[in-house]
């Protein structure tokens, strides 16, 4: 008897582990998709200060204009609130960081008063990380820190420009770089071979000549004890390549040393249009060479089978535009072999003037046809764009609603959450979008706690549910509003419905077609659970809006 019992246990067993086998299958684990990325933008000096013994360099002490100088923010800053758990209550699964590689020395003084280089963009160094930002072991860290919790990082190349001449800054070489014509943008040949702005050297991308390091470079890096380290990494990186010396792949040799070294996710691309479209292919392939190389040499860090994301910024580029961005005089896509998407400049006009649905069903639309397998990064504020949706922040749960839900990627900017105010008395041009992260209010003000539960409600729905951001989007009643959201990859499949502007109290929502007859429904914004019967669920809830999920 004892025998066929144990034999008995043997076949339920063997049919338990089967059947969870199947459940497995039947509901596999939520995968990671960057068409559907919820990403947090943030200036790395204006973030949070995780360590005040950095906060100055280089004598980098003259006074300067308002909002215009370093404020102390830094990468164990970033660290400090991912470990807190400040991004993942947000539904954050990117964090893209201004530029962190060293900024010129010395200040400009162009009638705003003095400005330092503290957004990241006047490089002096791509090899090296400023100070006032930290230290390679800090940048480490916080990729480290960043992954354990499901977080990608993306860093911001520049490869069109150094930074400007200063007094302690020395001058790229003329067969580095141009200081004219100034660009006007009235054409394709304006608005590429040239300079942005005065005293802002535009490197001459174009070349295939081979040039020498620049003097600047080779003192420092004799200075600094790694002048032999860094010409053998060059001679080696020029040898597998074949590139010619140009200045172009030097940059990106020093670009995609992040990857390897860090383990970075993405580039976000600045100033894109601004170079030769070539370029940037070329720079898709280095980079992607270098992840492969570092998921060869870390196969214990790596998160999943995503390749290397970058996303672009060709300014005024618009979802309506599909692949082609238009000079005037010339179309050029820059999707193709290049970048997986661009910064949409223009969902914070489509936001404010279209209706809602329109909004919405033009962006799914687009997204699933001209632009499939591509995306477009949304954005309704940002740290140079001085005419944001909502720039005194009087409509801050309106503007998380129409980022968060609408399909594309979401490109949170730091202090969208917390209604950080964008209009700052006494600066000058992008000064104004810049100030420090209000953390004060986010601690003790009730009303800002308020808008960041709406946002953190908002965000951690879209993060659990790719369909958001990389579904097709279907509306299925117009009054009440409510719109379907379904995405599919492999053998994962994501449903939601949302509804908006509905009223308090019991509600009554059709699904049909996207939840069944008995599915256990529950409504992520306010909790409330029910079961579907007749094609209907019924929602109690004091909110106008509902977030429904199915529960396994």
């Amino acid at each position: 008897m004892k025998k066929y019992s144990f034999i008995l246990l043997s076949i339920l067993f063997f049919f338990n582990c089967e059947n969870k086998k199947e459940n497995q299958k039947e509901t596999p684990e939520t995968p990671f998709v960057w068409e559907g990325a919820n990403i947090y933008f943030l200036l790395t000096d204006r973030f949070n200060n995780g360590n005040t013994a950095n906060d100055i360099n280089f004598d980098r002490s003259l006074e300067t204009g308002k909002l215009r100088g370093f404020e102390g923010g830094d990468i164990k800053g970033i660290t400090q609130k991912i470990e807190e758990g400040y991004f993942t209550n947000l539904g954050i699964n990117a964090i893209w960081m201004t530029p962190v590689v060293e900024q010129i020395h010395g200040g400009t003084d162009e009638g705003t008063g003095v400005t330092y280089g503290f957004h990241g963009y006047w490089t002096s160094d791509w090899t090296a990380i400023d100070p006032n930002f930290g230290t390679r072991n800090d940048l480490k860290e916080l990729v480290d820190t960043a992954h354990k919790h499901g977080i990608r990082i993306l860093l911001d190349a520049v490869i069109n420009h150094t930074g400007p001449v200063t007094e302690k800054d020395a001058k790229w070489p003329e067969e580095w770089v141009r200081i004219e014509p100034q660009c006007d943008y009235q054409s394709y040949e304006n608005t590429v071979t040239c300079t942005l702005v005065k005293n802002l050297p535009d490197v001459r991308t174009e070349s295939n000549d081979a040039v020498e390091l620049p003097s600047q470079l080779v003192e420092k890096w004799k200075s600094e004890g790694r002048f032999d380290q860094e010409i053998a990494e060059l001679d080696a990186f020029f040898k597998r390549t074949g590139y010619p010396r140009a200045p172009r792949f030097y940059i990106m040799k020093w670009l995609t040393d992040y990857i390897t070294e860090f383990g970075i996710d993405g580039y976000r691309v600045d100033t894109v249009k601004h170079t030769e479209p070539y370029v940037w292919q070329e720079f898709r392939a280095e980079c992607d060479y270098a992840f492969s190389e570092f998921k060869k040499q870390n196969p214990d860090k790596i998160l999943d089978d995503n390749e290397f994301y970058l996303v672009g910024e060709v300014y005024n580029y618009g979802v309506s535009a599909g692949k082609a961005f238009d000079f005037g005089d010339k179309k050029v896509n820059y999707f193709d072999n290049a970048f997986d998407g661009l910064i949409n400049f223009e969902a914070k006009w489509n936001a404010d003037q279209m209706p809602i649905q329109d909004f919405f069903e033009k962006y799914s639309n687009v997204l699933n046809s001209e632009l499939k397998e591509y995306s477009v990064l949304n954005y309704l504020s940002s740290h140079d764009d001085g005419q944001p949706f909502d720039p005194s922040r009087e409509r801050p749960l309106e503007t998380a609603t129409k980022l968060l839900l609408c399909p594309g990627v979401s490109q949170m900017y730091y202090g969208d959450e917390s209604a950080r105010s964008l209009v700052v008395d006494g600066t000058e041009g992008d000064a104004t979008l810049r100030s420090f992260m209000n953390w004060d209010a986010v601690k003790n003000d009730l009303e800002t706690q308020e808008i960041l539960n709406h946002w953190q409600k908002l965000g951690k729905f879209r993060v659990k549910h790719p369909a958001i951001g990389a579904g097709v989007h279907q509306m299925l009643s117009s009054e009440p509003y409510t719109f379907s959201r379904v995405f599919s990859k492999d053998n994962f499949k994501d449903s939601v419905v949302i509804g908006l502007y509905l009223k308090k109290g019991e509600k009554e929502i059709k699904v049909e077609g996207v939840f069944s007859d008995g599915d256990k429904i529950q409504d992520a914004y306010s909790g409330d659970i029910s079961k579907v019967k007749d094609g209907k669920v019924s929602i109690n809830s004091g909110y106008s809006l509902i977030l429904l999920e199915k529960l396994d």
